[in-house]
């Protein structure tokens, strides 16, 4: 059995819109959606990079690794933690429900940049005491590597630092396995 779909008439599609306009609904002016992700601002941004780059010197001397790193693929599932997180925490992290407070997207940056934002963003939530924060690394390949230089520098990078308590790549909805979410330690912990 079919159901034939009533397609409206001309006077159905005027006695609609009246309704609309007298009920007071006005039509949208932009037809683009708001994504929800607060503006960068961008004065605080480049007061912060301009920071990180005046405590850096010619020899990088964040807390991060420069050294050699293990490659991963550009598909690749990341995962850490600290040996005494408790296995809820981590299992809640892994599936999304730890609502992430602050991201950083990496994307565009070179090496060194992505290591200062990085740290600098690191340091700027842990002062805050967010607790779990995103951050995407993309998964695009170096130019002149063979595998993904700024996701493989983060993971390891992650792992180096004292205020990371876990991380995960992230649920689809939030980059995949582009991007990884930070469970970072608690004040005073």
């Amino acid at each position: 059995m079919t159901r034939r779909r009533h397609l409206p008439n001309d006077d159905d599609i005027s006695t609609f819109r009246d309704a609309l306009k007298a009920a007071g609904v006005r039509p949208i002016a932009s037809n683009q959606a708001d994504p929800g992700k607060p503006k960068r601002d961008d004065q605080a941004h480049q007061a912060r990079r301009t920071a990180a780059v005046e405590n850096t010197t010619t020899q990088a001397s964040g807390r991060t690794s420069d050294g050699r790193v293990e490659a991963v693929r550009p598909s690749e599932y990341l995962e850490f933690s600290v040996p005494d997180l408790p296995w809820r925490a981590f299992s809640q992290l892994k599936r999304g429900q730890t609502a992430w407070q602050a991201g950083l997207d990496l994307h565009g940056h070179t090496l060194e940049e992505a290591r200062v934002e990085l740290e600098s963003f690191l340091s700027d939530s842990a002062s805050q005491g967010l607790r779990c924060v995103l951050v995407v690394h993309g998964k695009a390949w170096g130019t002149t590597s063979d595998f993904p230089v700024l996701k493989s520098h983060t993971n390891t990078w992650l792992r180096e630092w004292p205020g990371v308590l876990a991380f995960c790549s992230a649920i689809d909805i939030d980059g995949g396995t582009g991007a990884v979410y930070i469970l970072l330690r608690k004040r005073g912990q």
